[in-house]
């Protein structure tokens, strides 16, 4: 009897340390809200104390999708009629109030990605991730 208590706990010592061994680091890409179709989302993270005003530029244009107030974070769909004709966009943040401006480098996106955009105290040290 004692032998076979001495073999379940180390049998289940194995499996809940292998779990945590093999899957270390790896977490779920994918943003936990459902995305509309025929949208991007956009997940902006605001560690500046301003207000942002998000646009995306495209083709030449400038179009705003919305804005995200200071140190807090915002989930925003980009509609995917603003992908360019290699769905290619950039990003571009303007702080209200103040001449300080994000932008970020030509993005280029396939069906099913996502953009976590995180913009810094220090707006021009904003980086940027396509998942």
């Amino acid at each position: 009897m004692r032998f076979r208590l001495r073999a379940a706990r180390v049998a289940l010592l194995l499996a809940a340390s292998g779990c945590f061994i093999f899957h270390r680091g790896k977490s779920d890409p994918r943003p936990g809200v459902d995305v509309p179709a025929g949208e991007i989302a956009l997940n902006v993270t605001n560690h500046n104390y301003l207000d942002v005003v998000i646009y995306v530029l495209h083709d030449g244009q400038q179009t705003r999708v919305g804005i995200v107030t200071g140190s807090s974070s915002s989930l925003l769909f980009v509609p995917i009629r603003l992908l360019g004709m290699g769905h290619e966009l950039q990003l571009y943040g303007r702080a209200i109030g103040s001449d300080a401006f994000a932008r970020t480098e030509t993005l280029i996106l396939q069906p099913g990605q996502y953009i976590e955009w995180t913009l810094e105290t220090d707006l021009r040290r904003s980086s940027v991730g396509v998942f």
